[in-house]
């Protein structure tokens, strides 16, 4: 089994090009079996499995210049062409996490620059396509530094790079669905990395996503305390046993193309997820009045018109509405007349099943 030290380069060759560039493009994903709760190191406490979406992407260039020591990082990061010095701070904590697996880093100035496809401030969480296209960038220049990296090693060290960062961030780098997490189901699985999912049935290869923004606003509570909460949490052990047999069973429904067993599932995983948080201790809802009108409409409309469309949520209050590629229409029909006036001046995205992260240029 890989464990950290596999990731570590495996050479004292001092670096000697003087300057490159790259660009990587990455996009979000949505996790059908959720995972709340870490342990040290971002290590999930149960495994998840998830869609890598498509048009929801942060595109991200690295300039790397050979610097006179190397004693601190040094970097620059802009933002849809705009200095960024608030995440400045994050961006070093990332760097001193991964320095022990890119000893090279330190000799180089980075000029990072970024944006996103999708509206800043849209409720879109940004750090799990963010961290992925700068892993990428990374260790696309390492493979530079270094050319007998292989091509399973460069994935899975981006996406090991990217999990330092945000740990759904590892689920962004390869493939339309991937498990994050060490599960019996899958043999390659893993806590550092993501592993791509091969064995889907054509029903869910082009599944829909449309993404309803109920909220737009920063979360009252952030991701990192919620998923602290779960340490004391009286119904944790239980919920982890939970999530790890909810991914056998969706493993299995994504294989056989079991839509109504999909949708199920799904739904009762969205809903587990904050009914975590509503018996922490603290507890809070991230659920706001019109994701649970969103939800009752979508309900009414499945059981009147028999179209398998079903919604997830992340750590927040938007809606994600999940349908078959050839239910678009009637779906989309749906959403613009029914659903819209729910959302934060009727904004929704549309997305779609994607393939993960891509070099541009």
């Amino acid at each position: 089994m890989k464990n950290e030290s596999y990731f570590i380069p495996n050479t004292t060759t001092t670096p000697d090009i003087q300057t490159y560039k790259t660009q990587w493009e990455a996009p979000s994903n949505i996790a059908l079996v959720k995972y709340w709760g870490k342990k040290d190191n971002q290590i999930p406490a149960n495994a998840s499995v998830s869609f890598t979406l498509k048009n929801c992407k942060t595109i991200t260039e690295v300039a790397f210049s050979k610097k006179e020591n190397n004693l601190h990082f040094s970097f620059d990061f802009y933002f849809e062409n705009h200095p960024k010095e608030s995440f400045k701070p994050k961006l070093n904590d990332f760097l001193t996490r991964i320095e022990p697996y890119c000893p090279y880093l330190k000799a180089y100035h980075l000029k990072i620059s970024s944006e996103n496809t999708f509206p800043h401030s849209s409720g879109i969480a940004s750090s799990a396509s963010g961290m992925a296209a700068l892993a990428f960038n990374i260790v696309s220049f390492e493979k530079v530094l270094y050319p007998e990296i292989t091509e399973e090693y460069f994935y899975e060290k981006v996406s090991f790079l990217a999990r330092l960062g945000s740990g759904s961030a590892c689920r962004s780098i390869k493939g339309k669905v991937v498990v994050w997490g060490e599960h019996k189901s899958v043999p390659q699985s893993s806590h550092l990395f993501g592993v791509e999912v091969s064995e889907i049935h054509p029903v869910f290869t082009t599944l829909q996503d449309t993404i309803l923004l109920v909220d737009v606003g920063e979360k009252q509570v952030s991701s990192t305390v919620g998923h602290n909460l779960m340490n004391n949490h009286p119904f944790a052990n239980q919920r982890f046993i939970q999530a790890e047999e909810n991914l056998t069973t969706l493993l299995e429904y994504l294989k056989e193309g079991n839509i109504n067993g999909f949708i199920n599932l799904v739904e009762s995983e969205a809903l587990t997820l904050h009914s975590m948080m509503m018996t922490s201790n603290p507890y809070f809802i991230l659920m706001k009045p019109n994701t649970v009108a969103i939800i009752q409409k979508l309900w009414n409309f499945r059981t009147q018109t028999q179209i398998p469309v079903c919604f997830t949520l992340d750590a927040g209050a938007n809606v994600h509405i999940l349908y078959p590629e050839n239910e678009k229409d009637t779906v989309q029909h749906f959403i613009q007349t029914e659903l819209a006036t729910h959302c934060h001046n009727h904004q929704f995205i549309n997305d779609c099943i994607g393939n993960g992260g891509a070099e541009i240029g």
